[in-house]
């Protein structure tokens, strides 16, 4: 074997192998190098330590308590000598000699020295300050490191000198016991550092896999070729901004040159936008960031590389995501459809207002799918009725522009397009219409050149026009515009409109629909309330009503006459909604007509119509649970409410009771407002509970306010601050009722009154009184005599009043009802006559048997009074009171208006429902 096979069989095959071989040499070599270098540093050192021991010693003793004292004795030597060799042994110096000035010797570790002079330099010490130095051993064993310091007496002068020393022998001792641990310390170092190489070598070993260097070579040249043939960028950059690598993908992507690596990623500033410049540069990392480069879309992530907190660069990857990012538009195009189409199902049809829900729909397409858009209707649709499109005409019921755009017609006006037209074709066809190229669809031909004119000046550019198909009927045509903002419309477009159109066309059937029934409930109870007020004198009334805005609903009110010359003042309500409340609103009303016409006093009157209400209630449920509602037990009309009062204008009385209703507030002629604790009785239709009543009397010209409680509670307000609110707006003097009713409404209601979210009915009359010179009051004794003087009475008093012409009735009248009253009755008796719009007469009397009109036969004697005074007269009746009956009748005056005397005007009348509503 030939010794350059021998030496390369000693050598490593393996990477690791040879990394080991190196280092366990490096650390051989170091640590040889370390040990010899801590030697001579420790010998050194050595030497240092024992300069500064000798210092110190010296010049501690220098300064000891006593040397002073003991050079000054007789006989230095003997005092100091015993201190030095005691101090030597314990500071472990090899000497301390104590010498004056001249260097002769009072101490020496040799007795037979001292006296002697010393050979080696003694300044700068004799100068005062002390020095170290290297003496030759002729004394001492070997050389020593000397250390000599200076003696003061009390003047400052240098007495003596203080010798300490260490011997070079001492300090040789000394490394020398440091030796084994220096030479240990190495042995161990290189044990250490011998097994840390080992460990890297065998991780080394087993991350090559024992490759030799061809096969980590080979290796390489493989993974470098996959680097250059995946289907992904890879780009690594120092961190002074070079290319190091650039794969084939990565400059195919970047359509870079051959020679880009080892370039300055500024210097792509040509080929790369300046943002993906920028990120390459300043190497911070990113994830998925998208860059356009090359006319491409990149992908592009980021991470910076570093070793040991200190940064090398980065690397990054570029991935084409020119064709995911064509899907990824289309996808978002679906996505905001999406929206779109959810944004219009939240947004239409909040409310059953058909041209609000035109307008929403309108509204709906701005910005995303539209720059304009118009809604047209049917006339007959825009009433609640069904389409009738032969003899129809459309209305505009919403447009809406981005930029405020205005289109050719506006809300509310009249629509014709010409037979050709993209409308009128979907209205004819029922499908919809797209029109790309607005300009070439227009231009040149002579349909509507008006239309077409407005097209070109907005720049409107492409079109779509759908029709409002719902329930098998065409309710009208949607037309959306694009103008230059938006791409022209496209047949994904056309879906889109019909989705949107067709979810917006059934909301505009249900408002339609809504519409037709608000018609008929609002036609029925303009029915049921009253028109015009009937004719009376005792009070001047107005009122008002207001219907909810979802719907008309059960609120009532009413003046009625009644006989005496009084009148009753009613408010009430229904709860609820719609025909139902409508309907039982009616038969209430009616109710209280006809038991009003029994003159009964209000907590009867009441009593009356909570039964009626508890028994409507009984058949309501009744028939609810034949039609399978016994879950539900029917509608029912329970939580009608109601407030009855009637005022006497004679005895200027008003007496009133209320069934769960709000209280009425008196406006007195001074303009302050009270509302009388009128005792509050349960609503109508709980039965069982009685209702009490309250008298007040009432001043002339005062008013009494009558209400719903919509007037005062609501959303926006408690019913406190509603009743606050109410004062205030009443707190005033010398206002017709007229005039109170609008102060009223301006000051508790929106202005817009669309917006009331319950009923509201209001009643104003402003109380007037009868003098004495329109009635007249006798007392009858009873006695068939007093008949005779009760005529006479009756005749005198029809004079003063220039009604002669009606002495005669009146004579029989009194006469049959007086005579009545003292045969069957008891007393007291009295006769009053009252003139008002007619005649009265009523004779009151302590009974409370009334008398029956009947029909007498040809034999009978007596029985034909009542019916006698029933043909004479236009009604009459019975009332009763708390101290009996009083039987009236009443005639009719005759039309001589110059024959009247002074006396109250006739009252002011005021609008039917159509003018109160609208204020």
């Amino acid at each position: 074997m030939t010794p350059t096979g021998a030496i390369r069989r000693l050598i490593p095959r393996t990477v690791a192998g040879q990394m080991f071989a190196l280092l366990v040499v490096m650390v051989l070599v170091l640590g040889a190098g370390a040990v010899a270098a801590l030697v001579v540093q420790a010998g050194n050192n050595s030497e240092d330590v024992a300069r500064v021991r000798a210092l110190a010693v010296a010049e501690t003793f220098s300064r000891a308590p006593g040397v002073l004292a003991a050079l000054e004795s007789p006989d230095p030597s003997a005092r100091l000598q015993p201190i030095t060799e005691v101090t030597r042994r314990e500071t472990g110096v090899d000497y301390i000699v104590v010498t004056n000035t001249k260097g002769v010797r009072y101490t020496h570790p040799n007795p037979a020295e001292i006296g002697k002079s010393i050979t080696g330099p003694l300044y700068p010490a004799t100068a005062g300050r002390p020095f170290t130095d290297r003496v030759p051993g002729r004394t001492l064993p070997s050389p020593s490191i000397r250390a000599v310091a200076p003696v003061f007496d009390k003047k400052g002068s240098v007495v003596a000198l203080v010798n300490a020393g260490v011997t070079i022998a001492g300090t040789s001792r000394t490394v020398n016991r440091q030796l084994p641990v220096l030479l240990g310390g190495g042995a161990a170092a290189l044990a250490l550092a011998t097994v840390g190489v080992a460990l890297m070598s065998r991780r080394l070993r087993r991350q090559t896999r024992g490759l030799e260097p061809a096969e980590i070579t080979r290796m390489y040249e493989h993974h470098d070729a996959v680097l250059h043939a995946v289907r992904e960028g890879v780009l690594i950059i120092s961190d002074d901004g070079r290319l190091l690598l650039v794969n084939d993908e990565a400059r195919r992507l970047l359509d870079l040159p051959p020679d880009v690596p080892l370039r300055d990623v500024a210097d792509l500033g040509p080929r790369l936008d300046q943002a993906l410049i920028r990120l390459l540069a300043d190497g911070r990392v990113a994830a998925d960031e998208v860059h356009r480069a090359a006319g491409r879309f990149l992908a592009v992530n980021q991470q910076p590389t570093r070793s040991d907190g200190r940064a090398l660069g980065s690397v990054a990857t570029l991935r084409d995501t020119t064709e995911l990012r064509a899907l990824a538009g289309r996808a978002t195009e679906a996505r905001e459809t999406l929206m779109l189409l959810y944004d219009a199902t939240v947004t239409i049809g909040t409310t059953l207002d058909l041209t609000r829900t035109a307008e929403e729909l309108a509204q709906a397409a701005l910005p995303r799918f539209a720059d304009l858009a118009t809604v047209d209707v049917f006339e007959s649709v825009l009433e609640g009725a069904e389409p009738a499109r032969e003899r129809d005409e459309l209305r505009r019921a919403a447009a809406a522009g981005v930029r405020g755009q205005r289109s050719l017609y506006q809300a509310g006006q009249t629509v014709s397009f010409h037979s050709s037209s993209p409308q009128a074709r979907s209205l004819a066809d029922g499908r919809s219409v797209l029109e790309q190229d607005l300009a070439e669809a227009f231009v040149g031909t002579d349909q509507d050149p008006a239309h077409t004119e407005w097209l070109r000046a907005h720049g409107m550019r492409s079109l779509i026009t759908v029709p409002l198909r719902a329930g098998g009927w065409v309710l009208g045509v949607t037309s959306f515009y694009r103008g230059d903002r938006l791409d022209t419309f496209d047949e994904d477009d056309v879906s889109t409109a019909e989705e949107l159109v067709g979810r917006a066309a059934v909301c505009l059937d249900n408002a339609r629909r809504y519409a037709r029934e608000h018609a008929m409930a609002v036609s029925l109870q303009r029915s049921l309330l009253p028109g015009d007020l009937p004719q009376q004198n005792a009070v001047e009334a107005a009122y008002r009503y207001i219907p909810a805005r979802s719907g008309v609903g059960g609120d009532w009110f009413d003046v009625i006459p009644l006989s005496g010359a009084r009148v009753a003042l009613v408010v009430g309500d229904v709860v609820g909604h719609g025909l139902h409340a409508v309907a039982t609103m009616g038969l209430l009303r009616t109710a209280v007509l006809n038991f009003s016409a029994l003159d009964l006093a209000p907590d009867e009157l009441l009593t009356h119509l909570d039964e009626l209400v508890s028994r409507l209630d009984q058949e309501e449920n009744h028939r609810g649970r034949e039609r399978g509602a016994a879950a539900t037990g029917g509608t029912g009309i329970i939580g009608a409410t109601c407030l009855y009062a009637i005022y006497d204008p004679v005895s200027r009385r008003c007496t009133m009771a209320r069934a769960g209703h709000p209280a009425p507030a008196i406006v007195r002629p001074d303009g302050t407002v009270d509302f009388p604790d009128v005792p509050g009785g349960p609503p109508l239709g709980l039965g069982g509970f009685p209702f009490e009543v309250i008298d007040l009397g009432i001043e002339e010209n005062s008013e009494i306010v009558l209400y719903t409680d919509g007037l005062i509670e609501n959303r926006r307000q408690e019913i406190d601050g509603g009743l606050e609110r109410l004062e205030q707006a009443l707190a005033h003097r010398g206002r017709s009722p007229e005039q109170t009713c609008d102060a009223v409404l301006d000051a508790l209601l929106p202005a817009d009154v669309a917006d009331v979210s319950d009923d509201v009915a209001l009643l104003v009359a402003r109380t007037r009184t009868l003098d004495t010179d329109h009635f007249v009051v006798w007392d009858v004794p009873v006695d068939p005599a007093a008949v005779a003087t009760a005529r006479a009475d009756v005749t005198r008093k029809l004079s003063s009043w220039g009604l002669d012409e009606a002495a005669f009735t009146t004579e029989l009248i009194v006469s049959e009802l007086v005579t009545n009253a003292i045969r069957h009755a008891i007393a007291p008796i009295h006769l009053r006559l009252v003139r008002d719009r007619g005649l009265i007469c009523e004779v009151s009397d302590g009974s409370s048997t009334a008398p029956h009109l009947r029909r007498s036969t040809a034999g009978d004697e007596g029985g034909r009074g009542l019916f006698l005074v029933a043909q004479l007269t236009e009604s009459w009746g019975t009332r009763y009171t708390s101290r009996g009956k009083t039987i009236w009748a009443e005639q009719v005056l005759p039309p001589a208006g110059d024959t009247e005397p002074d006396g109250p005007s006739q009252p002011h009348m005021t609008a039917g429902p159509d003018q109160a509503a609208s204020r």
